[in-house]
């Protein structure tokens, strides 16, 4: 280790940073390093390599579509950060009961950021790669996830040599999570590139580079998360005091916790802009979970959440089974049925009204051998003639 390298490793383990990181295919380099400086222990809170594809979906909890991508360092950053959040919360338990008891000065301030670091990368190796040799590295903060994109020239350098270059970038990562003024010189050449950008899943997933975005009432997203349980679609203009009763009974009735669902883009209408995404989704901060998807159709659903209970008013169920919505083709309305059931997925109907007559899933024409696919929430358990339609009706007629 050069001595610049060591005095930025001071700096960074007096910068009052807490850090998990998780990384494979390269960057164990930066973790000795890290080590091999006094004062360590201020800053790593735990490292993990999970260098198999079965350690990866263990550590991540499912697999991703691409094990070295920026989609997949930000996940390991995630896991990192939630990790960090926990044991950053217990050091603190433990300094204040080590204060409390005479082993450590009271004013003995705790860190003041927690970091998740997540790092995957592709090198040299003993077999010929097709690929670029990259490296993508994700740090998620409080404030934010930074992406670092970087590519390599293949056959300028040995494996050691990349993988100094991907560990120094990691450390360069952290110093600029630190806001420290030394930076670290990666040595690239001149058809070396590496990008640094904010990360931003809702415009990913407009731009079709991934398939959900979940959306935590804390704010925190995570991206091609699997769901479970039960999911309320809608276009929540607004979100209303019905949608969230509803998502109430519906998880008392299923035993689980419901999910919203907002679709960004919708049959026979103009795909929701960010700006418009980031106004809906407002409306859940600090109450509830909310899926961000691509999937207009029901059938496109199921297959994003295999297993999933959909919660669904009488009007939707109605469409969901009229020929008219397939082309007037009731073989394509039955197989589309066909397709969500043979992915586990299942219907639990509420009644609506509708030009003043309430109706229920037993006026709904379902096809009998359907008919095991579809429950029906009581109306002593749910009825609350509201709608969005109506509230921004009255919205205007206000203004």
């Amino acid at each position: 280790m050069d001595e610049a390298l060591h005095r930025l490793i001071e700096q960074i383990h007096s910068a009052h940073l807490m850090v998990a990181m998780a990384v494979t295919g390269a960057g164990s380099q930066a973790v000795a390093w890290l080590l091999g400086v006094p004062g360590a222990s201020r800053t790593l809170l735990e490292v993990v390599i999970p260098y198999s594809a079965r350690a990866m979906i263990e550590y991540l909890g499912h697999e991703p579509q691409q094990y070295v991508s920026p989609e997949t360092a930000i996940a390991l950053a995630e896991q990192a950060y939630r990790r960090a959040l926990y044991y950053s919360g217990q050091w603190a338990v433990d300094r204040i009961q080590q204060a409390l008891t005479g082993e450590l000065p009271t004013a003995h301030s705790p860190p003041t950021a927690v970091v998740g670091l997540g790092c995957t990368a592709t090198i040299i190796t003993d077999r010929p790669k097709r690929g670029d040799h990259r490296a993508d590295i994700a740090v998620r903060t409080a404030a934010g996830t930074m992406i670092y994109a970087l590519k390599l020239e293949k056959g300028r350098r040995d494996r050691a040599g990349e993988e100094g270059v991907v560990s120094r970038l990691i450390l360069h990562a952290l110093a600029e999570t630190c806001g420290l003024a030394m930076t670290v010189d990666l040595g690239l050449t001149e058809v070396e590139t590496l990008e640094v950008m904010q990360d931003d899943p809702v415009r990913r997933l407009l731009a079709g580079a991934v398939k959900t975005v979940t959306v935590f009432p804390d704010g925190h997203m995570v991206v091609d998360a699997p769901v479970r349980g039960g999911i309320l679609p809608g276009a929540f203009n607004p979100l209303h005091i019905g949608h969230e009763q509803l998502a109430r009974v519906a998880g008392d009735i299923l035993g689980t916790e419901v999910a919203f669902e907002l679709s960004v883009h919708n049959v026979d209408k103009v795909p929701l802009s960010a700006e418009e995404v980031r106004r809906r989704l407002a409306q859940f901060a600090g109450r509830w979970r909310i899926v961000l998807t691509d999937a207009p159709l029901f059938v496109d659903k199921a297959h994003l959440f295999p297993g999933c209970t959909f919660v669904i008013g009488y009007d939707t169920a109605r469409r969901l089974v009229d020929p008219v919505y397939y082309a007037d083709q009731e073989s394509q309305m039955r197989a589309a049925l066909a397709d969500i059931r043979a992915v586990g997925c299942s219907f639990l109907v509420a009644g609506r009204l509708v030009e003043g007559v309430y109706h229920t899933l037993a006026d709904v024409p379902i096809p009998p051998d359907f008919a095991d696919m579809f429950r029906a929430i009581p109306e002593s358990r749910f009825r609350l003639d509201i709608s969005s339609t109506e509230i921004r009706a009255g919205r205007r007629e206000a203004t």
